[in-house]
């Protein structure tokens, strides 16, 4: 495990709204923790030729830069407290590529907490380039705050096929927990994998009885774990990116696994994990199966 559990609530700052919606829904987080709030301002410093006198060359553009940084993350201090008056909160300027300082700072955080389209991002996007970097790459768990979360409203959890998502699981169970709200664990098979020649011979009320058994059978031991937690089990046939997007309507926070690393060189996002990130109603948790629990 890569994340410290102890750590602070990281919440990447530019001084767009999508930021300061990050920073709210972090600073909520990191008080149900009983941790501190760490706001960062990522400054990526460019050369260039100045155009004007010697003295409005690099170093000018260094200090508007760093001046402007922490503008927002002043802007991004008084929205959190607002949030959780009660909350430690630190910030800092670093420099360097928003994805690349936020990557270094999920190395010793319980939680990154991304919005969905900065400051640089072209109107219309469904996500912006940072949040998919932080997504794919945060060594802790990461969240990308998208939608209007219901404060009331159940951890909605997808569960895989192949055990490959229980860092997935634990971190959705430990949030059920803090909020005292239900867990909607969505599970969903497939007639596709089958032998084509066998769907008409096939049952398929006694595959859904088998999946929502095998379901039952994946949520035991977080059950028996999370005694207090309110556990609803879904099993869909396929669509299960639309089963989740679906409930996140309602929901306070969707989480999703990763698939980690797969045949290309660093790690990847599933289709579903990306559906859901570029179309729920909600925060998206996305738990690669290194990350941990972010309890």
């Amino acid at each position: 495990m890569t994340n410290q559990l102890g750590g602070a609530v990281v919440a990447g700052v530019d001084g767009s709204d999508s930021a300061l919606d990050a920073a709210r829904w972090a600073a909520a987080d990191a008080a149900r923790r009983g941790t501190r709030l760490r706001l960062v301002a990522a400054v990526g410093w460019t050369t260039f030729r100045p155009t004007g006198l010697p003295a409005l060359g690099q170093e000018y553009q260094r200090q508007v830069t760093t001046r402007a940084a922490e503008e927002h993350l002043e802007a991004a201090v008084e929205a959190a407290r607002h949030v959780a008056p009660g909350c430690e909160i630190e910030r800092e300027v670093r420099g360097g590529e928003a994805p690349v300082v936020l990557r270094a700072e999920s190395e010793r955080a319980a939680l990154v907490v991304v919005g969905t389209r900065g400051r640089g991002g072209f109107t219309g996007l469904l996500l912006g380039s940072v949040a998919v970097a932080v997504a794919m790459h945060a060594a802790c768990p990461a969240v990308v705050v998208r939608g209007t979360p219901a404060p009331d409203g159940p951890i909605v959890v997808g569960v895989d096929g192949d055990g490959e998502n229980e860092a997935a699981l634990g971190v959705a169970f430990e949030e059920a927990a803090r909020r005292s709200v239900p867990l909607v664990a969505v599970h969903a098979w497939s007639e596709a994998v089958l032998d084509p020649f066998l769907l008409p011979l096939l049952d398929r009320s006694a595959v859904q009885a088998e999946q929502e058994k095998a379901l039952e059978g994946r949520l035991a031991g977080w059950a028996r774990k999370y005694p207090g937690v309110d556990i609803r089990g879904v099993v869909v046939v396929d669509g299960a990116a639309r089963e989740l997007v679906d409930r996140s309507a309602g929901a306070a926070l969707v989480v999703v696994g990763s698939r980690g690393r797969g045949q290309v060189t660093g790690p990847l996002l599933g289709s579903v994990s990306q559906a859901v990130l570029h179309h729920a109603a909600c925060p998206v948790a996305v738990v690669r199966p290194e990350a941990g629990s972010a309890a």
